[in-house]
Parts: C-alpha cells; sequence; structure tokens
C-alpha cells in the first residue's frame, strides 16, 4: 500500500468500525459513564467501572471533537462520562479512586495516581471541547495534585516496607511528558516548561540505561541501575510510548537532537523486544536476558504494538529515516492481521506467544475506548503529514 492508503485505512477503521463499537455497546443510559468490561460482540460481561477506562473515554472523544471533527454526538458521549465521574469519581480530598460500582459507589481506594493523570486529560480536553470552564478548572487542580503527589505517588497505599530499598517508578514521569501537553492550555507557561524539563531528563537521563541502550522501569530512588528484578525488567510497549511522547516534545521546542536520540533509542528497544521466533513485541523482558518474574512476559497485547506504529510513523515524519518506515510497515503487517478483529468491531487485545488470540474480550479492566482509537487517529494524522513531506 501507498501512504494515501494507509491513511484511509487507519481513518476509516477509526470512523467507521472502532468508535461504532463503543458508541453502541459502552455507555450505561440508567446510571451514567461507561461499561468497559464487553466481550468480542459487545455485549457487557462485568459492570463495575474503572476511573483509568471512564476517564479515557471522556479524552477520547472530546479530543476527537476538537481535532478531527466537531460532531455533537462525540460531546454529548464525552459528557455523558463526565458527569458520573464529577458525581462519583473522587475521594473528598480530590483523589480520584480506582474503581466503582455499576451506580458510582467507591470499590477501590485512589491507591493510584494514574486514575488523576487521566482524569486530568479528560477534563482538559472537555474543556476545551465543551468551553466549559469548570472542566479545565478540575483539570489544572488534579495536574497540580498529581505533581504534590510526584514524591510518593501512592502515598499511605505504599506497600514496600521503607527505607530497605528505595526506588522510584518510569510511568509518572512517562505519563506527565504527554500529560503536560494535553493540558498546556490550562496551565501557566512556566508550569508547563518545568514539567516538560523534570520529565524530559527522567526518561532519557535517568531510566534510559545509557550502557544497554535500553528503558528500564524501575531504577533506585537516586537513579542508579538495580540489579533485582524490578530494576532489570524492561517493558518494550513503555519504552516505545514515551519516545514519542519525546518525539512531541522535541518537535515542540525544536530539538532535533532529542528527536534524533528518540529514533535511536526506539530501534533498540524494537530490537531488544521483537520475537525472532514467532514475531510480534514481548510484554516484558529482563534487560540482562535472566527469566523475568512476569508471568506474562510472553503474551503480545495490543496497546504495545500501537505505540510501536506511531513511533515509527512519527521518527519517519519527523526524521525522514528510511529505517522507520521499514518498520512501520513490518509492525503494521503483524498487527492488523493478529489483533483487527475480522468479524465484528474493535480489536482483540491479548495474544498469545504464537499470535493466537488468548482472551477474546474487547474491553475489561484495564482495556477501554482509548489505545486503539487514539492510535487510529495519530495514525491517520501522521501518515497525512508524511505525504504533505513527500510531496
Amino acid at each position: 500500500m501507498n501512504i494515501e492508503e494507509y491513511a484511509f485505512l487507519y481513518k476509516s477503521t477509526l470512523l467507521k468500525n472502532v468508535l461504532p463499537f463503543w458508541e453502541n455497546h459502552s455507555l450505561d443510559h440508567k446510571h451514567g459513564g461507561y461499561f468497559t468490561c464487553l466481550d468480542r460482540e459487545g455485549k457487557v460481561y462485568d459492570t463495575d467501572k474503572f476511573i483509568w477506562l471512564q476517564c479515557r473515554q471522556v479524552w477520547l472523544f472530546s479530543m476527537l471533537y476538537n481535532n478531527m471533527e466537531p460532531r455533537q454526538e462525540w460531546l454529548e458521549i464525552a459528557e455523558h462520562g463526565a458527569r458520573f465521574l464529577i458525581n462519583n469519581g473522587m475521594d473528598k480530598a480530590g483523589n480520584w479512586y480506582f474503581s466503582l460500582t455499576r451506580e458510582g459507589k467507591p470499590l477501590v481506594q485512589p491507591y493510584n495516581i494514574f486514575s488523576d493523570c487521566f482524569a486530568a486529560m479528560a477534563f482538559a480536553q472537555l474543556g476545551k471541547a465543551s468551553g466549559n470552564e469548570a472542566y479545565s478548572n478540575l483539570a489544572k487542580k488534579t495536574f497540580l495534585n498529581i505533581l504534590g503527589r510526584k514524591e510518593n505517588p501512592k502515598g499511605k497505599y505504599e506497600k514496600s516496607f521503607p527505607g530497605t530499598r528505595p526506588a522510584k517508578g518510569f510511568a509518572l514521569p512517562m505519563i506527565l511528558s504527554n500529560l503536560v501537553l494535553e493540558l498546556e492550555h490550562v496551565l501557566d507557561v512556566s508550569l508547563v516548561n518545568e514539567t516538560i524539563a523534570f520529565a524530559t531528563k527522567e526518561v532519557m537521563d535517568i531510566f534510559y540505561r545509557k550502557e544497554h541502550g535500553l528503558i528500564v522501569e524501575t531504577v533506585a530512588a537516586d537513579g542508579s541501575f538495580m540489579d533485582t528484578f524490578d530494576g532489570r525488567l524492561v517493558n518494550p510497549g513503555h519504552g516505545l510510548e514515551s519516545m514519542w511522547f519525546m518525539m512531541d516534545i522535541g518537535r515542540r521546542n525544536g530539538d532535533n537532537k532529542l528527536v534524533e536520540k528518540t529514533v535511536d533509542i526506539s530501534f533498540n528497544i524494537l530490537d531488544f523486544g521483537w520475537d525472532q521466533k514467532c514475531g510480534g513485541i514481548f510484554y516484558f523482558k529482563d534487560l540482562l536476558g535472566n527469566p523475568p518474574d512476569r508471568l506474562d512476559w510472553d503474551q503480545k497485547l495490543w496497546w504495545v504494538h500501537q505505540e510501536a506504529i506511531l513511533a515509527m510513523l512519527k521518527g519517519y515524519a519527523y526524521t525522514g529515516n528510511e529505517k522507520c518506515w521499514e518498520w512501520f510497515r513490518k509492525l503494521h503487517d503483524y498487527t492488523w492481521e493478529h489483533f483487527a478483529d475480522k468479524k465484528y468491531g474493535e480489536w482483540f487485545g491479548y495474544l498469545n506467544r504464537q499470535g493466537g488470540v488468548l482472551l477474546p474480550l474487547k474491553g475489561g479492566k484495564w482495556k477501554g475506548c482509548f489505545h486503539t482509537p487514539r492510535f487510529l487517529y495519530q495514525g491517520w494524522n501522521t501518515l497525512n503529514q508524511i505525504n504533505k513531506n513527500n510531496k
């Protein structure tokens, strides 16, 4: 296929296949919010509501309204979820719970700062889409709460014993590098620049281990390498997702060196994470080649491959490096062959190592209306940019 054909495929799949699946099956018209536990055909198999996924769906439809087309039905779907979240999603201190019952009663405490991250994303985009300043103010308030908790994200819910092996994780600086750009229109310029500088340093100088050319999930509190299960753990999907976040920052700041470095690191991650025997990208690997402690290490996950594709598309759009295009085609062929459901809408999420469907669900506790539609939108948008670059 040529670039225009790829772009048409991504856009048409988004509008005619993936979005209708969520529009038709996920809205809870009785209690508000969204069902995310959907089987292959879209039937609800569990009614609990997970704040990550509620927020991500609000963000997705708000983002499409802002960036693709101002369809009234998209705005209405976003506000449908937002009302449920505002009424039920926070404790008295403004921290966002992890999960709720269908009716909105708290199930799991706000032990995880990522609920707050996705809430900030959601309400920043919805504020822009709706013009409702209250949404934007909630996004800013939540973001400031995140920054206040970033040195101790889990607070009283931290389960590790204090002082024995102090460590910090990759997920928060990775998310902040994208989140701050999502909220740029509601934040002070100085705070935006400070957060970008913090996230970039953490991702590129601390969690990127230059001696190995790879990104690890955990480092010691002082930034040094830990030769432990956690310290050696590599999640290729996180690494590749963070690299396109960094590419966007580099593009924003006119930092071509940063963009070039992210492309090189992306190649390292792909070479390390690619399954030479069965194809696809491993979920986890040990940095030093030891057996990982994650029993799902050899599964193939939808979002890992989608983020890899976006890293290669953006790398090609921003640098013209032909190796990015070669990897894109290889990743595209594997991903569309194995994850796209050729009979029903949306995509499978979980494959075994050989590429067979491990779970036929389309949504659950961790998979919702986020990675696949974001990937299709970003892919279509970046392919259009590449097409313009080539003319």
